[in-house]
């Protein structure tokens, strides 16, 4: 995907970037781990697969120095399982669009590779995935199973024609939306957060931190928007680029400008209120502080975002201080969370069977799942029961040779160990927590854009110009949003609904 539609997918609708932040692991979970290995395969066959060197390839936020040391070990399991051995290669996020790019269109050989991202559904239409369900079928029931155990849906929701070529990471698949706040504040003034219940109920807590903390911004944004991106995904299904959207409250499978809905319009009034006030940064449509360094240097009291069972005790680590979450919005799920983080099977794979194993391994086998996302028993990380972890004497996450804290990346974050301060039974709640979302009428549609792609680069520029200024309340927005309106009608933006509103139409046909 573009820069110019990366810029607008934050602006229009929540990606799943912020899970960066998640660990999790429960003994308890319906999703146990399959100790005999990559299904289909009796332990007679196993001698009689071919050795094979297989790569893996993923994003870092940093790359890890002791990669290869952890490559080693996990060799040591893959080559008892399935005969293989594995060559993993890391990526800064950084890098990832461009590096990716080149690797996928030349003929560098790639076994598996983070798909989703933004980039899915171009991918699929260069021919660069393999369709992955005849493979699934034969050596990939044990991440079926996984899935299918939370919902078949989630399998289901990544199929393009029909065919299956990502399948998604367990992990936070459904969202619920509302705000963070600073304990040691909430504690101070005696807030009553059990008071809060809709946005329009903070108007007084904000005024005591701006009236007794005049060095602390009572609400700041949280990517581009207060209250837009990504808390506004709670009251719609994006559609994929969130140029038109399918409202939660709407029983049929009506697409409509979102910028055009009373619900906006609302969101963007309250925050132009809040701005008023002196509640929002007179520079939040300019500054480029991420909100965790503003919490963590003291200088915020909350920020609006999507959130999960695990969300509270992950960003109170990040930030470096304990935050409170109160839910505002119901947990909900849809493609584009889904879709986010998959893995594929590249099409110069060299040998697509023994990559469904591997693949098939992140699902099934928990010491594999713990060599990803921890490194190394008693050099990276020691434990302090079954399932809890910590580091060892000497060393933290700034210092550790291993430390990518993906385990929401490395396929079944059930089977992955629990950070020492965390809640040993997070698995758990997340299982339920999924279980129980709303998912949504579209779950499993993927719009193709590519018929009104001049438009889209038309509309990308209008967001560009006008939803950060309105969706951190820095102009009114009863002058701008008709400007807004006005200029998105003008770049195109009912001829890309009225081929969202076919696509999906001919999609829940096919799907009745």
């Amino acid at each position: 995907m573009k820069k110019s539609m990366k810029s607008a997918a934050m602006l229009l609708i929540s990606v799943l970037a912020a899970s960066t932040l998640v660990t999790a692991c429960s003994s308890g979970s319906s999703n146990q781990p399959n100790t005999s290995g990559a299904p289909g395969l009796s332990d007679s066959a196993k001698p009689d697969l071919e050795p094979v060197e297989l790569t893996m390839v993923f994003p870092v936020n940093t790359e890890q120095k002791d990669l290869k040391a952890v490559e080693e070990e996990i060799n040591k399991i893959t080559q008892k399982k399935i005969n293989a051995t594995v060559k993993l290669v890391q990526i800064t996020k950084g890098a990832w669009a461009q590096q990716t790019t080149l690797m996928l269109s030349g003929n560098e050989k790639m076994d598996l590779i983070v798909s989703g991202r933004g980039t899915y559904e171009q991918q699929v239409a260069k021919g660069n995935y393999l369709a992955l369900d005849d493979y699934i079928a034969k050596y990939g029931q044990g991440a079926q199973k996984a899935l299918d155990d939370l919902d078949p849906a989630y399998l289901k929701a990544s199929r393009i024609d029909g065919k299956t070529y990502g399948i998604t990471s367990i992990r936070d698949l459904a969202s619920d939306f509302g705000i963070s706040m600073r304990k040691d504040l909430v504690d101070k003034y005696k807030i009553d957060t059990n008071a809060i219940r809709s946005v329009d109920d903070l108007d007084t807590v904000f005024k005591v931190i701006k009236e007794n903390e005049p060095d602390v911004t009572p609400v700041i944004k949280f990517s581009n928007s207060i209250l837009g991106s990504p808390f506004s995904a709670g009251m719609m299904d994006p559609l994929g680029d969130g140029f038109g959207v399918l409202q939660a409250h709407n029983d049929g499978m009506k697409v409509v400008n979102w910028i055009e809905t009373p619900e906006y319009a609302k969101l963007l009034d309250t925050t132009r209120r809040w701005y008023l006030a002196g509640y929002v940064a007179k520079d939040a449509a300019t500054s480029t502080e991420i909100w965790q360094n503003l919490m963590k240097a003291g200088k915020a009291f909350s920020t609006f975002h999507h959130m999960s069972p695990f969300s509270e005790a992950a960003n109170s680590l990040t930030v470096g201080q304990d935050l409170i979450e109160v839910r505002l919005l119901p947990a909900a799920s849809g493609t584009t969370s889904v879709i986010t983080y998959m893995w594929s099977i590249p099409r110069n794979a060299q040998n697509p069977e023994r990559s469904m194993m591997l693949l098939d391994l992140m699902y099934t086998d928990k010491d594999f799942i713990n060599l990803l996302d921890w490194g190394i028993e008693g050099q990276h990380y020691v434990k302090k029961s079954d399932n809890v972890i910590d580091f060892p004497e000497g060393v933290n996450a700034s210092n550790s040779g291993y430390y990518p804290y993906e385990n929401w990346l490395f396929g079944n974050m059930f089977l992955s160990y629990v950070f020492n301060g965390e809640d040993p039974d997070r698995n758990q709640k997340l299982e339920e927590f999924i279980k129980n979302s709303k998912k949504s009428k579209a779950m499993g549609f993927i719009y193709n854009p590519e018929s009104v792609k001049t438009e889209i680069a038309a509309l990308t520029n209008v967001v560009n110009q006008y939803a950060l200024a309105l969706e951190t309340g820095t102009v009114d927005p009863a002058k701008v949003l008709p400007e807004y309106i006005k200029q998105m009608k003008a770049a195109g933006i009912d001829k890309v609904i009225a081929e969202k509103q076919k696509q999906l139409d001919a999609w829940a046909a096919a799907n009745k």
